[in-house]
């Protein structure tokens, strides 16, 4: 059924991947260039992959099992991103007059979390279905 719970956290995913990296800059290069998903081409594609996987998890809603195996690949996809962006971090220096980091460094890190709770929901409506199953 598509109006769950785990329908509203994989949407946030989808929004997350979708949306907020055109108004959210990943870091500040040493010229004060703000650097966007946009402009880094291996970035941009995990994220928009981890939104595309997303809403393909959102409407495989009648077979649970692979809405969750799509939903445990995003959160590779993702754990990779963050790799990525940690790796990157590391490289940019700390101080404020040369680079800074942005916020969207964060964007896997709450597609895990809401990947995480959708998959817990997912969990429970399939054991709840296998308990019915068990009473027939």
């Amino acid at each position: 059924m598509i109006q769950r719970i785990q329908t509203i956290y994989m949407v946030a995913v989808v929004l997350l991947g979708a949306v907020l990296p055109f108004w959210v800059a990943l870091w500040t290069d040493a010229q004060g260039i703000e650097v966007f998903a946009k402009n880094e081409i291996a970035v941009s594609l995990a994220i928009y992959g981890s939104a595309v996987l997303a809403a393909l998890a959102i409407f495989r809603y009648k077979d649970r099992k692979s809405q969750f195996v799509l939903n445990r690949l995003n959160m590779i996809l993702n754990l990779f991103l963050l790799g990525f962006f940690v790796y990157r971090s590391l490289n940019l220096s700390g101080e404020t007059l040369v680079s800074e980091k942005g916020i969207g460094m964060l964007i896997p890190v709450f597609s895990i979390v809401f990947l995480v709770l959708a998959n817990r929901a997912i969990k429970k409506d399939e054991d709840l279905v296998k308990s019915v199953d068990r009473l027939r």
